[in-house]
């Protein structure tokens, strides 16, 4: 699959003066539910209704998605409202129903993408289908295998295609749902910088606080669209209630976004110009959460000094981990100085916070 303008026809066709905003239920619930949020985000900047029909849960016994009976509800939603309507797929049987019920916009989950068995199964059944396909990114963080999904789709003849980037899963606890890992889609953009790309916020973020943000730094970053998670009642809600938003509050969302448009050369430049910066904070809090992570490390390393009363300062092994640091860093084109001051201070830290747990 190589990267062509013409992967972004579908999205341009939309004409549309802002990026693509997809919003609706995490489930669909009830018939009235659907259609009281379809009519609240009608005549907004949401284009397309999204709502759970089916829902592979993480752990059983779960609220697993009302079945096909919610296809109905789409559309009635359709009908009266103009707006096209989403779901998610995971198999053949899925694909089938949507297709007959003419759902306008399917999306791979995060959970199937990993299967590359269910995404053939997938695309064999949508080969030479017009419906706009997306991929989310599979739930670790592997670049190949959710551009592999794409490539199945295309291979295909599936024209309209489009990622979703809703973060990935981590063992650490972080103030994420998903850890973002924003460079991984910075990445795929690289690749394939006419592929359309999403956000979904609400997935990342897993609580409606930290929603805004991160649809303002996927803007800064160039990506081209919106996947929010709306609830008429989120706290509610029958699935993932702590990061649904209310219609109102995605109204609220989409007009204070700040959305750089690229009009002339200067407007480029400064674009271009943020988008890097963005890169640079991301980097800088990705710098910052592994020190932090260092630091605890070597408190518990205190600990461990402490109760076999051994000294802190160990200078075998600083010399030991200098010298590995000052060879590795000139792989990466830095400079021995740099690499000096910077784990000097690190390592005077970390001897801190030793000094701290010993003597405590």
């Amino acid at each position: 699959m190589e990267n062509k303008p013409q992967m972004r026809e579908w999205l341009n066709d939309f004409g549309l003066s802002h990026p693509l905003v997809i919003g609706g239920p995490c489930s669909a619930e009830t018939e009235e539910q659907v259609l009281k949020i379809a009519h609240e985000l009608k005549d907004t900047d949401v284009t397309v209704l999204r709502a759970g029909i089916w829902k592979p849960r993480t752990r059983p016994g779960m609220f697993e998605g009302v079945g096909a009976i919610g296809l109905k509800w789409l559309q009635k939603a359709k009908a009266e409202t103009g707006l096209m309507m989403a779901i998610e797929v995971a198999n053949a049987a899925h694909v089938k129903l949507a297709l007959e019920h003419d759902i306008d916009v399917l999306w791979i989950g995060a959970r199937t993408t990993v299967n590359t068995f269910a995404v053939q199964e997938i695309a064999d059944a949508l080969e030479n289908t017009d419906k706009i396909v997306l991929v989310k990114n599979p739930v670790n963080p592997d670049l190949a295998l959710w551009l592999g999904g794409v490539e199945r789709l295309h291979t295909a003849n599936i024209k309209k295609l489009g990622l979703i980037h809703r973060g990935f899963s981590s063992y650490e606890k972080t103030k994420y749902r998903n850890n973002p890992e924003w460079q991984i889609a910075v990445e795929a953009q690289n690749k394939f910088p006419d592929l359309p790309l999403l956000c979904d916020p609400s997935h990342i973020a897993g609580r409606r606080d930290l929603i805004f943000d991160i649809c303002q730094t996927a803007l800064d970053l160039n990506f081209d669209g919106l996947m929010v998670e709306s609830h008429w009642d989120p706290d509610n809600a029958w699935s993932d209630a702590a990061q649904q938003v209310t219609p109102t509050r995605l109204i609220q969302i989409m007009k204070d976004l700040k959305i750089r448009k690229e009009s002339d050369q200067e407007e480029s430049y400064n674009t271009a110009l943020n988008n890097l910066r963005t890169q640079i904070d991301i980097t800088d809090q990705t710098i910052l959460d592994t020190l932090g992570k260092r630091m605890l490390v070597a408190e518990e390393i205190g600990l461990l000094k402490k109760s076999k009363n051994v000294a802190v300062l160990q200078n075998k092994r600083w010399n030991e981990i200098l010298g590995k640091m000052i060879l590795e860093g000139k792989d990466r084109g830095l400079s021995e100085e740099f690499i000096l001051k910077i784990f000097k201070a690190i390592h005077q830290e970390s001897i801190n916070h030793q000094e701290e747990v010993v003597n405590g």
